[in-house]
């Protein structure tokens, strides 16, 4: 029970850091961007490239698959999703869903249909086993937990206690005002889809060798990707994140204890919560 709840956290916590990106640009930038998994996708590929072809550790890989990932949204963003801002949701909806598509169907002709295998580092391979075999933790799983962890309390503590994080918030709340106070409107919303589009990448380069890298990636996980957002809320980080653990530990012990049923335990929690509270989990005081 505690090794399905240890593996469980660590899904949510991958799941989290993989869909943070999307409640950002959702919540605080108002654009639903459907394509956000194939930013995590790039991040995955860069890392397999790069340790199969390269021979680069994994541990420099990863700020090159943040990097790398941020690259490409600043690219996009500049140039694909900045005219889609003030559009209707459908429209920035088939947009970005189109996106996806493309992105699948690039991977798949530049590398193969194939699931990627990622090797490990060795100190990263094995499994500690506490309580007389109750608790059993694999290293890797435990790396993801303490690295999504910081991640987590850096992102928190940049939205809500930085200039970076305020501005951000009068960007969205009034781009025009903000503009007439010195604030580069476009440079913050191009640095936040950035940030975003590389904890995306990050998160794909951590996933690789728990969630299976192939083209289908950016579909295969979108479902879970807003389901995080959507139980979890779009104007906090604190709602996604407790949103990604329940997905996460519900996930593992659906498919531990039913595996039939596995999937239907996921949607089912879903349901229960945003019949609950159908604005999410957490919402700021006096919004919905």
């Amino acid at each position: 029970m505690l090794t399905i709840l240890f593996d469980g956290i660590a899904y949510g916590m991958l799941l989290f850091i993989l869909a943070v990106g999307l409640s950002v640009t959702m919540g605080l930038m108002n654009f639903i961007n459907l394509a956000h998994g194939a930013f995590a996708m790039v991040g995955g590929y860069i890392t397999v490239v790069l340790m199969q072809r390269h021979g680069v550790p994994f541990m420099a890989c990863l700020p090159i698959a943040f990097g790398g990932a941020a690259l490409l949204g600043v690219v996009l963003e500049r140039t694909l999703y900045r005219p889609m801002y003030r559009k209707p949701h459908l429209d920035q909806v088939l947009f970005s869903i189109g996106l996806a598509f493309m992105a699948v169907a690039a991977a798949d002709y530049f590398m193969g249909s194939q699931q990627q295998i990622m090797q490990l580092p060795d100190w990263l391979r094995g499994r500690t086993e506490l309580f007389d075999g109750t608790l059993g933790m694999g290293h890797y799983r435990l790396f993801i937990i303490a690295v999504c962890a910081a991640l987590t309390v850096g992102l928190q503590f940049i939205l809500s206690k930085t200039r970076f994080g305020s501005r951000l918030r009068a960007s969205v709340d009034d781009p025009r005002v903000a503009a007439g106070l010195g604030i580069n409107v476009n440079r913050v919303f191009a640095a936040t889809f950035a940030v975003g589009s590389g904890l995306a990448g990050l998160g794909g380069a951590l996933g690789a060798e728990v969630l299976g890298l192939d083209p289908t990636f950016p579909l295969k996980f979108m479902v879970y990707f807003l389901i995080v957002v959507a139980v979890g809320g779009t104007s906090s980080i604190t709602g996604p994140l407790l949103a990604a653990l329940l997905l996460g530990v519900a996930d593992v012990a659906g498919k531990y204890y039913i595996p039939k049923l596995g999937a239907f335990i996921v949607y089912a929690l879903m349901i229960a919560i945003l019949v609950w509270r159908p604005q999410g989990l957490f919402v700021r005081r006096g919004g919905q």
